[in-house]
């Protein structure tokens, strides 16, 4: 006998950015995975079951969750933002391709959600609207050596990039090294955009220079935006600034 497993993500942390799709899903589950602040996001009814682990434990997490599934329960596994941006999409796929035969017949879903960077992107402008990438510098499942490796290729080839994971307390390094990395190819003016909790009451957007940038200035709730040479910030004299990349950039570092 074999169940259901749904990977459901659930935006950025604002209620009115949780899709349809997403709430269908959860309203259809019995067992719910996933990390705790995430499972405290939802209203679940009686009948269902929350089984919360900690942020690290997304391998075991999915397991629990596929052994679960394997025995005929619907069951869902929770991710804030998007879960197959840096999130539990891909630990559960790895799962299943190292796991017993049984794990490969359980019906898979996965229902996306508003990832950070877009979020944070909708409420400056439009940093992302030429091309761009999304890198984490969490160094807990690749070496630091290719994340600055990474870095430097964005840069040189002119994306905007998002930063993921930006610092911890584990890794309370890694940001300051990143920004010195891109400042030795973009320009001091480039933008650079500090959006947390993008979306909750905690919100806090904020616009730099890469010249002046300070990394203690983000947590993990930080998604960091920076701009190519060509992104530009629009100042209004009583409204906050808009900061956007053109849609003719040429990508050019010089």
């Amino acid at each position: 006998m074999s169940g259901r497993l749904t990977v459901i993500g659930l935006g950025p942390g604002n209620a009115d950015q949780v899709t349809p799709q997403a709430s269908r899903a959860v309203a259809e589950a019995k067992f719910f995975y996933g990390y705790k602040p995430y499972l405290d996001r939802l209203d679940l009814r009686p009948d269902q079951t929350r089984v919360a682990s900690d942020n690290r434990e997304e391998l075991a997490r999915s397991k629990d969750a596929l052994t679960k599934a394997a025995e005929g329960h619907d069951v869902a596994v929770v991710s804030g933002g998007d879960p197959g941006v840096f999130a539990m999409a891909a630990a559960v796929c790895e799962a299943i391709e190292a796991g017993p035969a049984e794990w490969r017949a359980i019906d898979v879903a996965v229902v996306p959600g508003v990832t950070a960077m877009l979020a944070v992107a909708a409420r400056i402008g439009a940093p992302l609207g030429h091309d761009f990438c999304a890198i984490s510098l969490s160094d807990n499942l690749k070496p630091w050596d290719l994340i600055e490796l990474r870095l430097l290729a964005a840069a040189g080839a002119g994306f905007v990039i998002a930063l993921y994971n930006p610092i911890s307390k584990a890794r309370p390094w890694q940001l300051g090294r990143a920004f010195e990395c891109l400042t030795a190819i973009l320009p001091g003016t480039t933008p650079v955009i500090f959006g947390r909790a993008t979306g909750r009451p905690d919100e806090r957007i904020e616009v730099y220079l890469l010249a002046d940038v300070d990394a203690q200035k983000a947590d993990m709730a930080t998604c960091i935006i920076i701009g190519s040479p060509e992104t530009r910030i629009i100042k209004r004299a009583d409204k906050p600034a808009l900061v956007y990349t053109p849609r003719s950039a040429s990508g050019s570092t010089k």
